[in-house]
């Protein structure tokens, strides 16, 4: 099971060393990979450890951004039917670069916005 962090503060206030001693603190959630995101105007930090499920590519590293690199997620657990949202998502027009759940999320978000997360099945946590 991945372990995720995440970190909102005033602008400024969020340094990268902090998010990655607060990752690290959890390496035993995923030993597979770490990644660490902080916005340019340093008021949010994500953090991921990860432990490889779906796509063991480094496309499937977190925190992951989508296409335009306006939006971050960090993300733990399983979406049940991802691949059906999948399909639905690609018939709208959507670009997968990974075979993730987790990329799923992303591009769920970017058409469905905040009501994305009521077509998510699943057990889960995540940070946009």
């Amino acid at each position: 099971m991945c372990g995720i962090v995440g970190q909102v503060g005033e602008p400024g206030s969020i340094r990268a060393e902090d998010v990655v001693r607060a990752r690290d603190a959890m390496v035993h959630r995923g030993p597979d990979d770490a990644g660490v995101y902080v916005n340019p105007d340093a008021s949010v930090g994500l953090g991921h450890r990860r432990l490889s499920i779906f796509d063991l590519s480094p496309a499937g590293r977190q925190p992951m951004t989508n296409r335009t690199r306006t939006l971050w997620l960090t993300f733990n657990g399983e979406i049940y039917n991802f691949r059906r949202l999948r399909q639905e998502l690609e018939r709208a027009g959507h670009v997968f670069a990974s075979g993730t759940d987790s990329e799923v999320i992303l591009h769920a978000y970017e058409e469905w916005g905040t009501e994305s997360v009521r077509r998510l099945h699943g057990m889960f946590a995540y940070a946009i």
